[in-house]
């Protein structure tokens, strides 16, 4: 059957249920939730310390109004990362491999800190789209320029999140059927097999960073407009 390239971006079904509704809804239940008991469970006393480590570098040079999307913030990293790592298990789904989802992530999030920026101080975020001492001439088109370049940010957001992930799953499948298909010479499978690992590990690496970028980027568009 031939396909389409696009048919990556087609969520697979079973009995007509989309597969990225059961993915997206299993990191969700691996959040932290506080409890009342004075002793923690080993998976928050690991994972607290290291959230409480990234929330110190994204907000630290933010004004205390942008500390109230902390908590917002880690959650929707979380959830990026652990779809993230779901998706390198066998015979799983990766949702983030989508763009529809990504955008569906990043647009409102995006949208809520122009909206911020816009209720909070909208002389300030208008002035972002014309640059101080830009000649009269120039006015109308830095105005257009600058005003595609704030409309193309959630874009990027969804297009780097989709095309790393979509990338490096590609390679793997095609270096695992490379290693089935050459299993009689040993030696050249060998040499593929410890490609595929080192792949493996690399993609554990870019899972976890382009959820960590996805936050970085969408902390630095909050930091502008608060």
């Amino acid at each position: 059957m031939t396909l389409d390239i696009f048919d990556q971006f087609i969520s697979p079904t079973i009995l007509g249920l989309p597969l990225a509704w059961l993915a997206m809804l299993v990191p969700s239940l691996m959040l932290i939730t506080q409890t009342p008991k004075f002793i923690k469970s080993r998976y928050h006393t690991l994972l607290n310390p290291i959230l409480t480590t990234i929330t110190k570098q994204l907000f630290i040079s933010m004004s205390p109004q942008g500390h109230k999307w902390a908590l917002m913030c880690m959650a929707s990293m979380m959830f990026i990362l652990v779809i993230n790592l779901l998706g390198l298990l066998p015979y799983t789904y990766t949702p983030t491999t989508q763009l529809s989802l990504n955008m569906g992530l990043a647009v409102p999030l995006w949208l809520a800190t122009i909206i911020i920026g816009m209720q909070k101080k909208p002389t300030e975020a208008l002035a972002h789209l014309l640059p101080e001492g830009t000649p009269i001439a120039l006015i109308p088109m830095l105005i257009i320029i600058e005003t595609i370049s704030l409309f193309i940010r959630p874009v990027a957001l969804g297009v780097r999140l989709t095309a790393n992930l979509t990338a490096g799953h590609l390679l793997m499948q095609l270096i695992s059927i490379t290693t089935f298909m050459l299993i009689p010479i040993i030696s050249i499978s060998m040499i593929t097999s410890l490609l595929l690992l080192l792949l493996t590990i690399l993609e554990l690496a870019v899972a976890m960073i382009q959820a960590y970028v996805f936050i970085l980027l969408l902390t630095l568009y909050l930091q502008e407009n608060i």
